[in-house]
């Protein structure tokens, strides 16, 4: 299942890839653009600056300069239309592999479908392989490493692991300390303790790992012994 999610994963974030280069290209087509389309499409952003551009109708005199202008904004708007449509048909896909596979992971709070997916990317199809929360905790970089000196105890960021995990763990910790009252009161108790705020999300995404160890890896079944 995880190989199934990782492929449908790198698909969606190539064109998540490909619509964002799209969208700058036309953003940079519209500032040379002739007066008169830069004023219909001020102020719009994105969606409905793609909208807007689709609408266009050039001449079939290309040598025009802005009937030609027109004509690139109106396949460029094409193509970031045909991209959002698989990007929404990829994130589809994804959340129902991950309601089959594992869907207690899309109520954790702060979890969407896009870190679930990578979390489970992660693990692999073999997930039995990390035997303890630290071992998870490792493999996606977040376990803490010493920083001590002399009489000062610390940690420091991680920088090993898998960093798309770290990433995914970054993601949840922030939409935590945005929107979950019981993550900013630990923020705020944690900043009167004098910690950093990087040191704070390393704390928090260390916490999410844990959390999330014991449902991404189902516990294996006991081993018997036969006499």
């Amino acid at each position: 299942m995880a190989e199934l999610i990782r492929v449908l994963h790198v698909v969606r974030a190539g064109a998540v890839k490909a619509r964002t280069a799209c969208l700058n290209e036309l953003q940079a087509l519209l500032v040379t653009a002739p007066a008169e389309l830069r004023e219909q499409s001020a102020g719009l952003k994105k969606a409905r600056l793609a909208d807007a551009c689709s609408r266009l109708r050039p001449s079939a005199d290309l040598t025009d300069p802005a009937q030609s202008v027109k004509a690139a904004l109106r396949h460029l708007a094409a193509r970031y239309r045909a991209l959002s449509a698989e990007i929404d048909a990829a994130f589809d896909q994804l959340k129902a592999l991950i309601e089959q596979a594992r869907p207690e992971l899309l109520t954790v709070k702060g979890l969407g479908v896009e870190t679930a997916a990578q979390l489970l990317v992660t693990c692999g199809d073999n997930p039995d392989r990390l035997r303890s929360e630290g071992s998870f905790a490792a493999l996606c970089g977040v376990s803490p490493v010493p920083a001590s000196s002399g009489k000062t105890r610390r940690h420091r960021l991680n920088r090993g692991g898998d960093r798309q995990a770290n990433r995914a763990l970054y993601v949840v910790v922030l939409s935590r300390m945005s929107c979950d009252p019981s993550t900013r009161a630990y923020v705020e108790r944690r900043t009167t303790d004098g910690l950093s705020k990087r040191e704070i999300i390393r704390c928090l995404k260390r916490y999410v790992a844990r959390q999330l160890y014991k449902m991404l890896v189902r516990p294996q079944a006991p081993n018997v012994h036969f006499a």
